[in-house]
């Protein structure tokens, strides 16, 4: 029973155990001590290993293999398994209690777990394909080594419950084994069992037994990506990601699960990559720390000196299982319980490094002899060395292992550089070999050979060289791929002769031999081991005191080389080793050494600075003695002349906080985002509906900073928008404008809630999710799953934007708005490169895009400055700073860094205050641009009327050294009793500003400020206050900054593990508007004050140099001192002289206006500052001396670490910055090493390409698991991306865009309607002409035939057609005579906008749920799914059978009758008169069109309220298909191709004939199923396709006398208007029913007659049988309704208007009668031709028109018809008499309609004279008599329109004409058409 372990001595000398253990020991925090027996007896397997070290492809299937075979070695012995007690179960699967223990079964239960035991899977032989669920204590299990297990074991049965099996042949036994072999807790227990992201117990990594540390553990990728994540930035517990694979056992943090795994964002390692899991990790000590937050760091516990020793033989008392096992070899403990974690953060040899596929597996395997760490290591050498393994097997490390880092950021480099890109596969990349190991290393000493004594070497320029070295090398393969046929292609040998492992060691000696002994080279003959301890020795001798790092290369002739590359220098060291921390170690690494005091020695070595002694013993010594002098000399100073205002307040001309205004940049970035909002709306996938929303609501989402909320609180109440989007009144309190920001902390979850039950409520609101500072927090919500109750807030973002409710919404629309969009750039990402929005340069050529007053400075703006030929930079470093630094770097390795330079520079502000306040001597304790700073600072306030000042911020990352920063500034100013001259604040992101009430008050008293309880919520609101900002926080959350920001300090910045958006987010802090109206370079060179180059170096510059201990005194360079020369003079004596003699040399002050000044709205800041009295030249002198001056004309200065000002400043080959080349973000990482580089001539979409193909993101980003390879359908469609530069104005940009969305989406549900009173109102019919009961709903038929015709047409789109004339009429009229072109007609009309109701008509634009089916969305049928059907009548006017054909969707068939057998259509269904059925209605609708398939209404659905109905599209022949495929559900009837140039006319003709044959067709169908003909529904509705709603007028006539009484009117369904009208009493004795033309100035008597007999236009009611022998001209384009209404009348039907029903026209711009152009029929060209050029002479050479003779016909005359009758202009009381038609001559010319039918109804003519005749194609009942009974004037003219000239002949001899009318030859005229176009001819004359 348990393990058999067979062993023997290690080599290792007894001594040297003894003594590490001991050593160990005492640095532990354990009580009880390591055995040392243990240390010295090794297992077999141990041997086994070393063995096995080169086998790199082990896997699992062979593990087992082999351990079957070790055991099969072993003698089997006879196991006999005892029979089980009677009564209990013994079905496999299930424990001897009867409950079920397989994993299947049991996956989703909640499992009890006590606390330090694990679940795992143990294998049934009975059942192959299930694991069984135990629970086992885990110091019983071995650690991811193999190793330290306790023999024996202890478990629980999970199923029963029973605990306390102390043997594992007992436990086997209760959980049914059923074993034929001695149980074995090795052989039986398989598998960690581990929960997923769901929360389902699943298989996880195998239970490494043996000391298979040889292999990597991923067993799945799902185990992979659900288990353990790399640190996410700052946002998460810091033990709880590490490089390792860690096993999670805290029933406090996971309510006891177990996870296991491996982190896959970078390769796996091996044994000596992976440490035993619980290695100090789930100590009770360990389990404390991860509940409390890990708030109490413990010191370093380095135990042990070998690998992994594992257990003694039994239980000895002394062995604690709680203690921390050996660490490995190659890592160290620094700070805390916590392993070396590799990719931890992102250093200067970045993270970047850390790529490729996770399934990488790793040499790095302990060969040879174990090599001992010298102790003493870091006090003989001041740094810790960094040993990056490189090729082949490295050795095992003992000993002094806290002395040493050992990473594998350069193995992963070399392996990710052995991998041929995608990009050169094409190449036939399978035949090009890559670049080889020998020439990776020879190319790393080159590169290190190279690098300056201040630079540290980049992953990322490795991985350049090794990219151009394999292009280089192989360019002429890819050359000949490029242009070779597909087939293979022989391997072309390399012009570079490969290197050799025998040459490598001589060439690396050779390279290394220029560098000054920077590069040293270490052969060995054997075993990397021999190398690392040389190079041990060597270090403890102090021989590589001058070298930066030692190459250490073993290359035998018949293996692979080995090879390791330390970093010895002290500075690169020190870096390399703090940027393998991640943000949250960094912190934690500080606040230990805080908490343990490891500080308070660098604090005593200051106080031995200062010569008098301690500095505050100084400080108190001056305090007490000059505290009544300062204060007084103070207040004096102060109390200078000032400008005044009215009221006696010191007024300050160039002080006002800007109010919110829009700039032209952020309205043009406003429109982009509606223009691809829009582009989603119109794209065919139908993601978002943007005509089905009413309305724009929205949400802000931005980081937990309480600066940023307010801010964005601030920006939102001035933009007005809430009022704008209607979702607030005029009084929005802060309650209620709270609703719409959401900080991203906590309490997120319940506002976000809300939000998205708002979405669901109202799906007519579109919701606009804005994510502000869209970069921070993108942790997955699967590292919450693991995490959720330590850090609530980890994966904030991904739980509520990506959740199921927001991807899903089609109302929610999500905006990411970031200046850093890197991270949401990857091969995974969520956002469709189509939907990103990208700040447009305001420059383009030197010109000036957007006309912007004000010129923003960001990061390429600062960099510009530092260039040669600027002035002054803007950009500096300080090298006396960062010469201390390194100074007590040295004297002080075991302190971090970051410590080190917070604890200089606050010295540094100390002693430059101190020199500032009088104590000149201090001066020599600070640097020249600290002392600047501070002069500048003290002194701004005193140098303006008011007392305004600058500030300075001072960026402190770590919060707990901030705090210190803090006290120990407030402290120095306090002592020097500067408490009134500046303010300094600590800026915590969770936390409000906090400032003295004395600087509140005045704030108060500049912003005019009433409110006793204001306090500043934003920094933008300390405008003008002189102060120090430390502002804290690992990443700023987008907090800008006032614009009296004067100095950004970033010199304690993480220099050491930055990325391109840390480093960009730093900088941008200092980004600045400045006014474009004064050059930057003229103020700079103008102004005195700010520092000269030649002033410093003339000063006491001698006295800058460090006077420390071990340091070298270094004075900058001619070059530095230039390019980081200080900004204000401040070493001449620091003298106000010295100042105010620099202020009086300043250049002439800018005149800032009045209305530029401060015009905010808001309470807190309406500062508008009212111009004062005239002031002497004097006073407004002292004014431009104000701060506030240079902040509107320079941005600030920005200081920079060095490293990091280098890393900014230097650029690649194609201009770029060197920094744009980091790794975007800590949370992806490159796809390949095989990348091109970035260029500085990419655009911002180019770059976001470059991002998109070459970064993936790790398993902790929260778009890892959305692998998308390229597929477009992984995109979400509703989601954009805005980036642009920090501090430009995003915020108003986005909010201008909700404004803009919210116009737009009224607009959408607003049309245009021709809004036009009636026309010819005083000519309406006096006598008779009204209906008499006004209560009627429905027209009385005997009262209705008693009313006249109205004759006179009222439709204000005729107001340019002739006046008809009747006997009643004031023949009089009114003088139309206002001249109008044609093309005036559609534009001149009169349109109001209206909002569209839920009963209108729609076009092809609008979708929505409710009428998918409708347009075609059935899913009974397939799209587009219809038939073709012809249908033939014959027509004897026509002269020939007429074929129309009709297109018959399926879901339309059932309104069609067709033939059994063969499905010939038939017949249209008709209902009948009689049926009463509210579910349709009955007249089937015809609608005409051309030329509008897209904006057509022919969506009636929701017009007719749902109901069922007919509606037939009558199209021409040649646009049959465009209809049909943008309405594929509609019946199309289709009009003969000889109709396809034919106006109007010819559709009403073909619609009233075909309806009337269906009528007749339908007649005889139904009359053999007993239904009399007369029953059948005789009427059609033909609709123009513009009529868009429908309106009724209610009236209450509630008054006494008939002329009192009220309306109303209301939109109501087409529906109710047809039903009401279907409805109507003996409804078949009408022939035609319409109604008015809705408008906004309807009369009063126009809705007190509810029904007129009149003519009726655009939406009438026909009905077919009545009017049988009536027809429409189809020859007409135009006045064709006016033509047919007089037709009817005259043959005796009704016409009736229903007044209280109106139709509203909506005004389309195309298609309709504009459709048809009138052009020359010779030349193409578009040359307007008159309408006079539309007749000429017959036979004559003019030129022919490309137009139909009737449309020239008509436009003719509408123009020019006085040629033809000249008597007749403006002689409405002559009008010319129209023999059986209406043509439209023209508004100045009257017209008599007569018809010549027998029995018609025409006006008494018996005393009128006409002015004219118009005989228009005479058929045969006009004959001589006829006209004869008609007067004219003398001097009349007459006009016959024929055919042809012979028809025109033959009619002058049957009329008779010759007799009382005059012709001449030259009076023939013919329609500018050629003889194929049949022409129309005219005959004119004159009457006798």
């Amino acid at each position: 029973m348990g393990n058999s372990y067979a062993g023997q001595l290690k080599t290792t000398r007894f001594e040297e155990v003894l003594h590490n253990s001991i050593e160990a020991s005492l640095r532990s925090n354990n009580l009880v001590p390591r055995p040392i027996f243990s240390q010295l007896y090794l297992e077999a397997e141990q041997q086994l290993s070393s063995l096995e070290a080169g086998s790199r492809g082990d896997n699992e299937e062979e593990e087992e293999e082999e351990e079957e075979g070790l055991e099969s070695n072993s003698p089997l012995n006879s196991y006999q398994m005892h029979p089980p007690p009677e009564g209990c179960c013994t079905t496999d699967g299930f424990c001897q209690a009867g409950k079920d223990l397989r994993l299947i079964s049991i996956s989703n239960e909640p499992i009890e777990v006590p606390s330090g035991f694990l679940l795992v899977g143990a294998k049934s032989p009975n059942l192959p394909d299930h694991l069984l669920v135990c629970a086992v204590d885990k110091r019983f299990l071995p650690d991811d080594n193999g190793h330290n297990a306790l023999l024996g074991f202890s478990g629980n049965c999970v199923g029963c419950g029973k605990k306390g099996f102390c043997y594992f042949t007992e436990f086997s036994n209760h959980i049914n084994l059923k074993l034929t072999t001695q149980p074995k807790k090795q052989k039986h227990l398989k598998y960690y069992l581990v929960r997923n992201a769901h929360g389902t117990l699943m298989k996880g990594p195998l239970i490494c037994w043996r000391g298979s540390e040889l292999r990597s553990r991923q067993t799945s990728s799902s185990t992979c990506s659900n288990s353990l994540f790399q640190a996410p930035e700052s946002s998460v517990p810091p033990a709880a990601f590490t490089s390792e694979p860690v096993l999670v056992a805290n029933p406090s943090v996971l309510m006891g699960t177990q996870l296991t795994g491996t982190t896959s964002d970078h390769p796996l390692q091996m044994s000596a990559m992976s440490p035993a899991v619980f290695n100090g990790k789930d100590s009770p000590k360990h389990q404390q720390l991860v509940k409390n937050n890990l708030s109490v760091p413990t010191r370093s516990s380095v135990l042990g000196t070998l690998t992994n020793s594992g257990p003694p033989k039994k239980r000895h008392k002394g062995w604690s299982p709680e203690s921390p096992s050996v660490i490995d070899p190659c890592y160290t403990q620094t700070g805390t319980h916590r392993m070396k974690n590799d990719n931890a953060g992102v250093p200067c040899l970045p993270q970047t490094g850390l790529l490729g596929p996770a399934t990488i597996s790793s040499p790095v395997v302990a060969a040879g002899e174990p090599v001992s760490v010298p102790d003493n290591l870091l006090k003989i050498c001041k740094a810790k060395p960094v040993i990056f393994k490189g090729h082949g097997n490295f050795p095992y490390l003992c000993g002094n292992l806290s002395d040493v880092i050992v990473s594998s950021l350069l193995y992963t480099c070399y392996q990710n550089s052995q991998s041929i890109s995608r990009a050169y596969e094409q190449y036939g990349a399978s035949t090009i070999q890559p670049i080889s190991e020998e020439m990776q290393l020879l190319l790393t000493v080159y590169y290190l050979v190279q690098l300056a004594s201040d630079q540290v070497p980049l992953i990322e320029d490795l991985e350049q060289i090794f990219m151009r070295s394999w292009r280089e090398s192989h360019l002429s393969e890819i050359r000949q791929y490029q242009q070779a046929t597909p087939q293979p292609f022989p391997q072309v040998p390399s012009h570079i002769a490969p290197v050799t492992s025998a040459q490598l060691p001589w060439l690396a000696g050779l390279a290394a031999s220029s560098c000054n002994d920077s590069v040293h080279i270490i052969e060995c003959s054997y075993s990397l081991a021999e190398g690392l301890s040389e190079m041990f020795k060597l270090l403890i001798e102090g021989k590589l005191v001058k070298t930066n790092y030692v190459v250490i290369i073993c290359a035998c002739r018949n293996t692979p080389i080995d090879s390791c590359i330390a970093v010895t220098g002290k500075y690169q060291a020190r870096i390399l080793s703090e940027s393998l921390l991640s943000p949250t170690e960094y912190q934690k690494e500080v606040n230990y050494e805080l908490m343990t005091g490891k500080v308070e020695s660098l604090g005593a070595f200051f106080s031995t600075l200062c010569p008098e002694g301690d500095i505050d013993i100084l400080l108190d010594k001056f305090y007490q003695e000059n505290q009544n002098h300062i204060s007084s000399s103070l207040n004096t100073s102060t109390n200078k002349p000032a400008a005044l205002d009215a009221s006696g307040t010191p007024l300050c001309t160039n002080y006002g906080l800007e109010r919110h205004q829009i700039r032209p940049l952020q309205l043009a970035v406003a429109q982009k985002l509606l223009s691809h909002v829009c582009s989603i709306a119109d794209s065919s996938t139908q993601n978002l509906d943007l005509g089905s929303f009413e309305k724009v609501d929205f949400l802000i989402c931005v980081p937990p900073s309480e600066v940023t909320y307010q801010q964005t609180l601030f920006h939102l109440w001035h933009s007005g928008v809430l009022l704008e989007l209607g979702l607030e009144k005029e009084h929005v309190t802060k309650q209620r404008l709270e609703q719409y920001v959401m900080k991203l902390d906590a309490e997120a979850q319940t506002k976000f809630k809300v939000f998205l039950q708002n979405s669901l409520q109202n799906p007519h609101t579109l919701f606009v999710l804005i994510h502000d500072h869209a970069h921070w927090d993108l942790v997955s919500s699967a590292v919450h799953n693991l995490y959720a109750q330590t850090e609530p807030s980890v994966g904030l973002v991904d739980r509520l934007f990506n959740c199921r409710e927001v991807k899903e919404a089609p109302n929610i629309v999500t905006l990411h708005v970031t200046s850093f969009p890197y991270a949401l750039q990857t091969q995974h990402t969520l956002i469709s490169p189509y939907n990103e929005i990208h700040w447009p340069a305001s420059y383009s050529n030197g010109m000036d895009l957007y006309q912007e007053n004000k010129k923003y400075f960001g990061l390429s703006e600062f960099i510009e400055s530092t260039l040669s030929g600027h002035s002054l930079p803007l950009l500096r470093y300080d090298s006396s700073f960062e010469a201390m630094v390194m100074a007590l770097g040295k004297r002080f390795p075991r302190l971090h860094s970051a410590v080190i330079r917070t604890f200089v520079l606050v010295q540094h502000y100390s002693a430059a205050m101190m020199a500032v306040s009088g104590l000149s001597q201090m001066k020599n304790y600070t640097s020249v641009e600290t002392l600047e700073i501070t002069q500048n600072l003290i002194n701004s306030s005193k140098q303006c009327a008011c007392g305004h000042g600058l500030m300075v911020v001072l960026r402190i990352p770590c919060i707990p050294l901030a705090a210190v920063a803090y006290e120990r500034l407030y402290h120095v100013r306090e002592r020097l009793s500067l408490e009134e001259h500046f303010e300094i604040i600590l800026g915590n992101p969770n936390s409000a500003i906090t400032i003295g009430k004395h600087f509140v008050d005045q704030l108060k008293t500049w912003q005019k400020i009433e409110d006793a309880e204001w306090r500043p919520q934003t920094y933008l609101e300390l405008e003008g206050l002189p102060c120090i900002l430390i502002f804290s926080g690992m990443d700023p959350h987008g907090e800008s900054l006032p614009r009296s920001l004067r100095y950004c300090d970033l010199r304690l910045i993480n220099s050491s593990s930055l990325v391109r958006t840390t480093l960009e987010q730093e900088l941008g802090l200092a980004a600045y508007f400045v006014s474009s109206e004064v050059p930057m370079e003229k103020v700079t060179v103008g102004e005195v004050l700010e520092s000269d180059p030649e002033k410093l170096s003339s000063t006491d510059n001698e006295d800058e140099e460090i006077v420390t201990e071990g340091s070298v005194s270094e004075k900058r360079s001619p070059v530095k001192r230039e390019r980081s020369c200080s900004h204000d003079s401040v070493s001449s004596s620091l003298s106000s002289k010295a100042s105010s003699m620099a202020f009086c040399n300043e250049s002439s002050p800018p005149v800032m206006a009045l209305g530029e000044r401060a015009r905010s709205p808001h309470p807190s800041l309406n500062s508008v500052m009212e111009e004062g009295v005239a002031t002497c030249e004097k006073q407004r002198q002292k004014n431009s001396q104000c701060s506030m001056t240079k902040g509107l004309k320079q941005p600030p200065v920005v200081f920079l670490p060095k490293l990091v000002y280098d890393m900014v400043t230097s650029t690649d080959s194609s201009g770029l910055p060197k920094a744009s080349s980091l790794l975007p973000y800590h949370s992806v990482m490159w796809a390949s090493s095989f990348r091109p580089l970035l260029s500085k001539m990419m655009t911002c979409t180019e770059q976001s390409l470059y991002y998109r193909q070459w970064t993936i993101p790790k398993p902790s980003h929260m778009d890892y698991n959305n692998r998308n390879e390229g597929r477009m359908d992984n995109f979400h469609p509703r989601r954009l991306l805005l980036s642009g530069p920090p501090q430009i104005g995003k915020t108003g940009a986005y909010l201008q865009f909700l404004s803009i969305l919210s116009r737009m989406l009224i607009r959408l549900t607003e049309v245009d309607v021709y809004d036009e009173e009636e026309i010819n109102i005083n000519l309406r019919e006096e006598s008779g002409g009204h209906y008499p009961q006004h209560s009627d709903a429905w027209p009385d038929l005997e009262t209705f035939k008693k009313m006249p015709f109205d004759y006179i047409i009222h439709d204000p789109k005729y107001d340019d057609a002739s006046l008809i004339c009747s006997r009643h009429q004031n023949v009089k009229g009114e003088d139309k005579s206002a001249t109008r072109k044609p093309e005036d007609l559609y534009i001149r009309r009169q349109t109001t906008r209206m909002r569209l109701s839920k009963y209108a008509a729609y076009n092809t634009y609008h979708h929505c749920e409710q009428c998918h089916h409708y347009l075609g969305f059935n899913p009974r049928y397939q799209l587009y799914e219809s038939t073709l059907h012809a249908f033939a009548f014959s027509y004897s006017m026509l002269g020939e059978e007429i074929q129309l054909h009709f297109i018959i969707p399926k879901s339309k068939e059932h309104h069609f009758v067709f033939s059994q057998p063969g499905g010939q259509l038939e017949s249209m269904r008709l209902p009948l008169v009689t049926d009463k059925s509210q579910e349709f209605i009955k007249s089937p609708t015809f609608t005409p069109t051309t030329g509008r398939h897209e904006h057509g209404l022919f969506n009636l659905y929701h017009a007719m309220d749902g109901a069922n109905h007919l509606h037939v599209l009558v199209v021409k022949e040649y646009e049959m298909a465009i209809y049909k495929k943008y309405w594929p559900n509609h019946i199309m009837l289709v009009l003969p191709s000889m109709f396809n140039s034919a106006g109007v006319g010819a559709a009403h003709f073909l619609i009233k004939e075909l309806s009337y044959h269906n009528l007749e067709l339908e007649r005889n169908r139904q009359e053999e199923l007993g239904i009399k003909p007369q029953d059948i529904w005789p009427f059609i509705v033909i609709s123009d396709d513009s009529c868009v709603m429908w309106n009724m007028v209610d009236v209450d006539s509630g008054g006494e006398r008939r002329s009192e009484y009220t309306w109303s009117e209301r939109n109501v369904s087409l529906k109710h208007i047809l039903q009401h009208i279907e409805a109507s009493p003996n409804v078949t004795h009408y022939a035609l029913i319409g109604m008015r033309k809705w408008s906004s100035k309807t009369r009063n008597g126009d809705i007190q007659e509810p029904f007129s007999r009149c003519h009726v236009h655009d939406f009438i009611i026909l009905n077919v049988d009545l009017t049988q022998n009536v027809q429409y001209n189809q020859n007409r384009f135009t006045c064709d309704d006016v033509d047919f209404n007089l037709r009817v009348h005259s043959a005796g039907l009704l016409l009736c208007r229903f007044n209280r029903f109106s139709v509203m026209k909506k005004q389309i711009a195309v298609g309709g009668h504009r459709s048809f152009h009138i052009k020359s029929k010779v030349s193409d060209n578009p040359v307007s031709i008159a309408p006079s050029q539309y007749i000429c002479a017959p036979d004559s050479k003019h030129t022919f028109l490309a137009a139909p003779a009737q449309l020239l016909l008509e436009k003719f005359l509408q123009y020019h018809s006085h040629r033809f009758f000249p008597l007749s202009l403006k002689n409405y009381g002559h009008p010319v008499l129209s023999v059986d038609c209406y043509l439209n001559l023209g508004p100045q010319v009257a017209v008599c309609y007569v018809s010549s039918r027998p029995h018609s109804l025409n006006i008494s003519c018996s005393d009128l004279l006409f002015s004219g005749l118009l005989l228009y194609l005479c058929d045969s009942f006009v004959v001589a008599s006829f006209l004869k009974k008609f007067h004219f004037l003398k001097g009349a003219t007459l006009c016959v329109i024929c055919q042809d000239r012979n028809s025109l002949r033959q009619t002058v001899v049957r009329l008779e004409l010759e007799d009382e009318w005059q012709f001449r030859l030259r009076d023939e005229f013919q329609t500018a058409n050629a003889k194929e176009d049949r022409p129309l001819f005219f005959l004119t004359g004159r009457h006798i």
